[in-house]
């Protein structure tokens, strides 16, 4: 494999508006080719993509998916720059298939990680600083290991990082961006609400044993 420059990554990204790691990627699978490359990117629909993003998304749709058996339920809004694209096939099967990303994903509660509460990044610093592992290790060692584990733990609270249940090959971050390129509009993922049945109710359970105990002392 080629040698990736950050110089040829930063040119790339000059020439497409494409993101530095799908650049990076794009490189990588063409053997450093900057002109395959592009074609790549085009391919993938992300060339252009990121130079959308600036671009005001207040159109768009509100999305659900309910999953079979009626226990698990999603609504989703995603954003575009159109009603034209809104209602067009590529938008809504966008939509449906980042309403089941997140109803198949029960650990996800951001879209993504710039979303994470600060207190929440803080509080499992500290969970990670107490581990077992790490008593012994010098302080400036045990910040890297933490910082390296609290960036996968964060990753994983976000929905824009998830492997696309689809296409694990790309996450769903990349997989809306492709749908941007194709469509050439700005696409946001604004906001999402998962339903699960019964959470949050006490169920009070009873003790099958104890109550024909008393059935038989009575």
């Amino acid at each position: 494999m080629a040698d990736i420059s950050a110089k040829l990554v930063k040119e790339l990204r000059d020439k497409t508006g494409a993101g530095m790691m799908d650049c990076k990627k794009a490189l990588a699978e063409t053997n450093g080719d900057s002109e395959k490359a592009i074609e790549w990117l085009r391919q993938k629909g992300i060339a252009s993509a990121e130079k959308k993003a600036g671009r005001t998304a207040a159109e768009g749709a509100v999305g659900s998916y309910i999953h079979t058996g009626a226990r698990v339920g999603v609504l989703v809004e995603v954003n575009c720059e159109t009603d034209f694209v809104a209602r067009g096939e590529i938008f809504q099967e966008l939509l449906r298939n980042v309403a089941m990303q997140i109803a198949a994903c029960p650990g996800v509660e951001y879209v993504t990680t710039d979303q994470i509460p600060a207190e929440v990044a803080e509080r499992e610093k500290q969970i990670e600083m107490g581990r077992d592992d790490l008593a012994g290790k010098k302080e400036e060692m045990k910040e890297k290991i933490v910082a390296g584990r609290i960036g996968k733990r964060l990753k994983e609270l976000a929905l824009m990082d998830q492997p696309f249940i689809k296409d694990s090959t790309v996450t769903v971050g990349e997989m809306v961006k492709q749908v941007a390129g194709k469509v050439g509009e700005n696409i946001q993922v604004r906001r999402f609400t998962r339903y699960t049945l019964g959470e949050g109710i006490e169920v009070e359970q009873a003790d099958f044993a104890a109550e024909v105990a008393a059935m038989k002392a009575a």
